[in-house]
């Protein structure tokens, strides 16, 4: 089977049972049993040549693709101007099966984590990708010594005014100028939290306070504090606090 070139980056991670799949490159045939915890990786613009049991492989791989743009801009944080991200063809990688399966859980379960967890996650993801499957020779590591004071209350003021918004890492970061590469690290260093996690502790807060001294419903309540739906909001404020919504509402009617 012919790939064409794609105009994003193509990463595969084998999920079911091992299985034998050849790839063409270079004119030359590359053959593998390839199995769950290996990596398939091309990048943009190179085509690609397969053979396998379609059976297998096909309804058990797992596609990301990745847009060069983001890649990039990633890698200019690191002050890499020119780099190139090279093939790998069935190479073990767990580190970046486990990033890959955090990414399924999340598209299962509706985004229930939110779009700061994706990105956070994408973030990890496109630095591993840096590291271990370019042409870079220099460490992948230099970062910020950390958030001063004013910057850390910047980032927790913007998000207590844009709790109702679908926020993102990018737009966060931004607002104490920043790279979104380093923002989600320097965060949690100073916080004790990740982004995602802060976000959504202040909005459980929010609800709880709101389910009080309120009377509107709960779903109304969800939306008022950013998330999607009344659903999630109870899956949250229920890990979060032991109760559900519900029964903070009838208690606080009593």
């Amino acid at each position: 089977m012919e790939v064409p070139a794609l105009s994003e980056h193509w990463l595969n991670l084998p999920l079911g049972n091992p299985t034998q799949l050849t790839q063409k490159r270079d004119d030359r045939l590359h053959e593998s049993i390839v199995q769950k915890g290996h990596s398939i990786f091309v990048p943009a613009g190179q085509p690609s040549y397969w053979r396998g049991e379609a059976s297998e492989t096909d309804e058990t791989m797992l596609h990301i693709h990745l847009n060069p743009e983001l890649v990039r801009q990633v890698a200019q944080t690191f002050e890499l101007d020119q780099i190139d991200l090279v093939t790998c063809f069935s190479q073990h990688d767990s580190r970046l099966h486990q990033i890959a399966m955090l990414l399924l859980a999340e598209l299962k379960s509706d985004g229930i984590m939110g779009q700061l967890y994706v990105e956070s996650l994408t973030q990890v993801l496109v630095i591993h990708l840096l590291r271990h499957y370019s042409t870079a020779t220099q460490n992948i590591a230099p970062q910020p010594s950390g958030l001063t004071t004013r910057q850390v209350r910047q980032a927790i003021d913007y998000v207590q005014a844009h709790l109702d918004r679908n926020l993102s890492l990018a737009e966060i970061a931004a607002a104490v100028n920043i790279s979104p590469t380093y923002f989600s690290r320097l965060f949690k260093r100073a916080t004790g939290r990740s982004p995602h996690q802060y976000v959504i502790q202040q909005r459980i807060e929010r609800a709880e306070e709101l389910l009080k001294t309120t009377d509107l419903a709960i779903a109304n309540i969800a939306l008022q504090v950013g998330f999607s739906s009344q659903s999630h909001l109870t899956q949250h404020f229920k890990r979060l606090t032991g109760v559900t919504p519900k029964q903070v509402s009838k208690i606080t009617r009593i």
